[in-house]
């Protein structure tokens, strides 16, 4: 029996930092309008002091008058007045906008951090062959004394070690004399994958019990994912009707099935070309794949349209939203699970729901943290099996997150829940295949 999910903490979303952010940033300038508002009254209200009947008045009723001004000046100009009420709400609008931009200043400060520590220790390592000599003798020594030699569960009990290898690779290339960043590194990787043309073939209903069965829930949701990525198919469209008679689609893109060198076994979508040109940010055979299964199904442009993807086929739903949005596809959600998508801007548009082992690698890939938008909500967990595979792998690991999910009381999860009904509960579901492949 294996090990169960443990410790599910969530991030972003509508109850994520990045939400507060905009609730302090909403506040002051809700604060500034009411304290103009409030400022106009006062300044409109002194006319009143010089009105023509409260002159006239003053002659025959000198004294009431007199106690008329007064009142009248301590509403608008005293202490507890219009006027130094506009003042403290304006002073408290401008606190309101200025703890925003500390934040974001604190959060910008670092990650610049962050990344520049990474930097200069791959230039130090690099000329510094001592340095790194030991830090691998102490890393050896760690893996044979604690581990019994196996590299590969030192290795999923330390992913973070991922981020810092690929933080510090430009640092050591520059200081090499081949001065480089992070992108421009991965977009040479890339190059040596050429994309091709997508070749679309379409192979019919699946008529699978979990294919025909309407998700109910992120975990039945993810049952789906994880039938797809154990068939011939590389993309699938959920057509789910709802007792209204609503139709909305889900498209299931599963991830990496072949690990390929440059130049090698090229007609597959799914091979590791797709997994650099996805992380580079370029266009990829399985992400137009995925606009042409569309078209072939005949989705309707204005219908909800919910984007699923593990590993790889989480890069590219993520990659995939833009063109969709562009082409007028009506993308509402996009869900994924073990990807790397932290370098990935998402349209505000679009809901997404990111679930990351914390023992997996494989989000590791990009070196970057998934950003805490209120539209973006983050799902790590604890599930550790020792191995990268398994570390890695939807059934039973990610699935089972996804069913904890489901009876989540967290904001932002409750948010995503209640966002994506259309998604869930339908009477029917029909689900077409297709099979993406690379043409040169």
């Amino acid at each position: 029996m294996s090990n169960p999910v443990t410790n599910l903490t969530v991030g972003g979303g509508a109850g994520g930092t990045e939400a507060f952010y905009e609730d302090l940033a909403a506040m002051g300038d809700l604060t500034d309008d009411i304290a103009g508002e409030t400022l106009a009254i006062a300044v409109t209200s002194h006319k009143y002091l010089a009105d023509p009947d409260l002159l006239a008045s003053a002659v025959l009723n000198p004294a009431g008058a007199a106690r008329f001004e007064f009142a009248m000046l301590g509403a608008l100009d005293g202490p507890s007045g219009l006027t130094a009420t506009s003042a403290g709400i304006g002073l408290r609008g401008i606190t309101f906008q200025a703890t925003n931009q500390a934040y974001h200043m604190v959060d910008d400060l670092n990650a610049k951090a962050l990344e520049a520590g990474r930097w200069l220790a791959g230039a130090a390592v690099a000329t510094s062959p001592g340095l790194a000599a030991g830090a691998g003798a102490f890393i050896a020594a760690d893996i044979l004394l604690n581990y019994d030699g196996d590299w590969q569960r030192w290795l999923v009990e330390h992913p973070g070690m991922i981020d810092d290898v690929l933080g510090m690779t430009p640092g050591a290339l520059s200081a090499l004399g081949l001065p480089t960043d992070l992108a421009t590194l991965t977009d040479l990787v890339a190059a040596a994958y050429p994309d091709g043309d997508p070749k679309l073939t379409d192979l019919g209903i699946d008529r699978d019990p979990i294919a025909v069965d309407p998700p109910s829930n992120l975990g039945e949701l993810f049952n789906g994912l994880d039938h797809r990525n154990g068939t011939d198919a590389n993309i699938d469209i959920r057509r789910v009707v709802q007792p209204d008679g609503t139709v909305a689609y889900i498209v299931d893109v599963p991830g990496t099935k072949v690990w390929n060198l440059p130049g090698g076994d090229g007609g597959s979508a799914n091979d590791f070309g797709t997994n650099v040109d996805a992380i580079a940010g370029n266009p990829t055979v399985l992400q137009e794949g995925i606009q042409e299964a569309l078209r072939a199904a005949g989705v309707p442009k204005d219908a909800p349209l919910m984007l699923v993807g593990h590993s790889q086929g989480g890069i590219v739903a993520a990659r995939s939203v833009d063109p969709l949005l562009a082409d007028g596809y009506n993308v509402t959600h996009v869900v994924t699970a073990g990807s790397p998508v932290g370098g990935i801007t998402v349209d505000e548009r679009v809901q997404m729901l990111s679930l990351e082992n914390n023992g997996d690698i494989v989000p590791h890939l990009d070196a970057a943290e998934n950003p805490a938008s209120d539209n973006r909500t983050t799902v790590k967990f604890d599930h550790q099996t020792g191995t990268i595979g398994g570390n890695h792998a939807i059934n039973g690991n990610y699935t089972d997150a996804a069913r904890q999910l489901d009876t989540s009381t967290d904001p932002s999860v409750v948010r995503f829940r209640d966002s994506a009904g259309v998604f869930f509960g339908g009477t029917s579901v029909e689900t077409h295949q297709y099979k993406v492949e690379r043409q040169p």
